[in-house]
């Protein structure tokens, strides 16, 4: 395969659109540990962070006429994935966020596929959805 002539060089951000921009933004914040870096109140948006990845929380018109997303009928993004530096984390990540208001866990810490990378996925309270993975060096 030919290199390309111009390389990303990685994601810069990813926009979500959100059901209740105060809610996910204090999951973001509260229960997943980022800060929140700014924010544009005439649109309204919140921009967060973990020092790595930003993410922008940007609020829709109408909560009341959103559909659920489905994996297998909708265009969009299927789930956004944050890499955690080991299986205790990732324990104490899923110890975190399982009672938390409105959070939906599609599945605890396992094995990802025969491993030895290790996953979960939820569904953040406003129901989109989320993954924490750990991939051990090898």
């Amino acid at each position: 395969m030919a290199e390309p002539e111009i390389k990303s060089l990685g994601v810069h951000h990813v926009g979500l659109a959100v059901k209740n921009l105060e809610i996910t933004s204090r999951f973001f914040t509260e229960a997943l540990g980022f800060d929140k870096i700014n924010e544009r109140p005439e649109y309204p948006a919140h921009f967060v962070s973990d020092g790595t990845t930003v993410v922008t929380l940007w609020q829709i018109d109408d909560p009341e006429k959103t559909a659920p997303f489905d994996r297998k009928k909708n265009v969009g993004l299927h789930h956004l994935a944050f890499k955690l530096g080991s299986f205790e984390d990732l324990d104490a990540m899923y110890e975190k966020i399982k009672d938390w208001p409105e959070v939906k866990i599609e599945f605890s810490p396992e094995l990802a596929g025969d491993g030895p990378a290790k996953h979960m996925i939820f569904f953040e309270p406003g129901g989109i959805r989320l993954e924490f993975i750990v991939i051990p060096e090898q």
